[in-house]
């Protein structure tokens, strides 16, 4: 019984903090030991198993990103789930923040068009994953 409480009670942090966490654990260990971590964790595919969409997506995107950028293949463990994407896109609280007072959906087109390729794929749109503080 304990364990179905435990399971059904675990806590969900906000996207934006969990974003912003793991953009900062990216700073803090490196490309490369991020990867391996990530993939050795499986959490990819845990997250997703929860049905966590997004956190899941994120991540994956991140590692794609990632692979990319230190010229790495792509791990084909999660081809299944790089092929979903979230039904609508997904942006940052500053940038709804920004549309809604400018009354204008200029700055989601503009972060839409400038978004990493990996990210925007799984329909996340995230146009900056270093500068963290």
């Amino acid at each position: 019984m304990e364990d179905l409480l435990t399971d059904s009670m675990e806590y969900r942090q906000s996207f934006e903090n969990y974003n912003s966490h793991i953009c900062q654990t990216l700073k803090e260990m490196g490309d490369l030991d991020f990867i391996i971590e990530t993939l050795e964790s499986d959490e990819i595919r845990n997250l997703y198993k929860k049905h966590w969409y997004r956190e899941s997506l994120y991540l994956l995107a991140m590692i794609d990103y990632l692979s990319r950028e230190n010229g790495l293949p792509l791990c084909t463990e999660y081809a299944d789930i790089r092929g979903t994407r979230l039904r609508e896109p997904v942006y940052s609280a500053s940038v709804i923040a920004l549309c809604a007072a400018s009354q204008s959906e200029q700055y989601k087109k503009e972060s839409y068009d400038n978004a990493i390729p990996e990210f925007r794929r799984a329909g996340i749109i995230e146009g900056e994953v270093r500068n963290v503080y």
